[in-house]
Order: structure tokens, then C-alpha cells, then sequence
């Protein structure tokens, strides 16, 4: 830590210490037009959030599935966490500069349409124009 590079560092027991991987940094809360590279470049991040948020609401759903005709207070709890949960993953997602259009839905702004990823895409494949939806998605040309 004594040369003149600046590190991503992690809190330990111990103290400080420098963080073994390199980590980008994502400004929050932005309103931002993402060229393609951009959208590739966040896409994990979210992906990574998106999936934590599928597999809890998919626990929820058990849950509730199990509780039906038994607890109808119990139902009603595990709505509620079920919507907190959604409304939770929107919450992060637009904190990045996304706009949630759906469940599991993501739309990156081009600057004259969306970027459009649906879970569990592995990548941005779809565009479409701001006043067309979900189904008025067209495939991008990538040239990789």
C-alpha cells in the first residue's frame, strides 16, 4: 500500500486489506445513455442482482404454494415479502440507471431506444425504440 497505486481494498477482522480482484465502480443513481460496451460491461452486475432477487422470490413462492388453505395471515406475510422483494430489485437496478419494465426485465437507454435484457439472458441481444415494449424488441447486430 505504500506505492503510489490505488488498490480496491476489503474490511477484514484484522484490519484493511488490499482486495485480490479488480472491481469497477458504478456511479449510482445516474441517468445515463450506455453505448453497447457499457451495457456489456454492467451487465454481471446486474445479472448477479437479478439472480439473488429471482431465487428469493422463488423461495417465496414455494412457500406460499405450501402455506395455501393453511394460514391465510401466513399468505398475506409472504405476499408482502414477495412484492418488497421486487420492489427491492427495481430499487437497485434504477439506482444504476436502469428502468425496470417488467418482472426480471431491464432496459439500458441507448440515447435513441432501450437496450433490452429479460433474465436470464447472458447478454444484450435486443433493442428497441422508447415507445415500443417488451414484444417490439429487434435482435442487435454484434460483430462478435
Amino acid at each position: 500500500m505504500g506505492d503510489s497505486h490505488q488498490g480496491d481494498f476489503t474490511k477484514s477482522k484484522e484490519g484493511l486489506n488490499e482486495a485480490p480482484v479488480e472491481a469497477k465502480i458504478f456511479e449510482l443513481n445516474r441517468k445515463k445513455v450506455y453505448s453497447l460496451q457499457e451495457v456489456d460491461d454492467i451487465l454481471p452486475v446486474v445479472r448477479k442482482i437479478t439472480q439473488e432477487y429471482v431465487e428469493k422470490v422463488q423461495l417465496l413462492m414455494g412457500r406460499f404454494e405450501a402455506a395455501k388453505g393453511h394460514n391465510d395471515q401466513r399468505l398475506i406475510e409472504i405476499e408482502r415479502e414477495i412484492n418488497e422483494s421486487v420492489q427491492s430489485w427495481q430499487n437497485k437496478l434504477e439506482k444504476l440507471g436502469l428502468r425496470t419494465k417488467g418482472l426480471w426485465i431491464a432496459d439500458f437507454d441507448s440515447g435513441d431506444g432501450y437496450y433490452c435484457w429479460k433474465y436470464p439472458e447472458e447478454q444484450v441481444n435486443f433493442w428497441h425504440q422508447y415507445q415500443d415494449g417488451f414484444s417490439g424488441r429487434v435482435k442487435i447486430q454484434r460483430n462478435n
